[in-house]
């Protein structure tokens, strides 16, 4: 009998390794994913949301399931009540936002995110940014950063369409393994 991964839950679609002692098994998991795009303007209707589409379309040709879709102002007790209230919702493994990384007076998605996580996954922002840099220097100024609440991920990505879609290859292979971890997989 096979046994279902974090628990209980299985997950379809998407496809990730295990090791168990010498052999590889194969599990079939589902990525359960909510998006928050971060945008003042998009949030006021003034502007229309570029990075969220890409990101659910991405997400689709991942195998993923988008659960839910939402916006946000650049208000960071907003930005944090959200992404708690998602995690511990438990509809979402995955929350992906897009926005609010950057430098700007008004960016302050990274602040709420940390104060949201109870554990930071730096290597997983080194790794956007290090990919990010390749294509452009200005991948530098992105403060976006990655962690953990309970047993969802929650990985910023910036605001920019192209940005959020390279940030987010760049990690895509590790998130299903990293959510097979939370749930008590080992490292093997």
């Amino acid at each position: 009998m096979r046994r279902p991964p974090l628990g209980g839950r299985f997950f379809d679609l998407q496809y990730a390794n295990l090791k168990v002692g010498a052999a590889v098994t194969q599990h079939k998991i589902r990525m359960r994913v909510a998006i928050v795009t971060i945008s003042d303007s998009v949030s006021r209707g003034t502007s229309k949301d570029a990075s969220g589409p890409g990101v659910r379309d991405r997400c689709a040709q991942l195998g993923w399931e988008v659960v839910s879709e939402q916006v946000l102002p650049d208000e960071p007790v907003e930005i944090r009540g959200r992404l708690v209230s998602i995690a511990e919702g438990g509809s979402a493994d995955l929350i992906l936002t897009t926005g609010g990384t950057g430098i700007g007076p008004r960016d302050s998605t990274p602040e709420a995110t940390t104060q949201a996580c109870q554990k930071l996954l730096p290597g997983i922002s080194e790794l956007m940014r290090d990919e990010g840099r390749k294509k452009t220097s200005r991948a530098a100024l992105s403060r976006a950063v990655a962690g953990v609440r309970g047993r969802v991920l929650i990985v910023n990505l910036p605001g920019s369409p192209r940005g959020a879609l390279e940030s987010l290859d760049a990690v895509a292979e590790l998130l299903p393994h990293a959510l097979q971890v939370l749930g008590g997989a080992r490292h093997d």
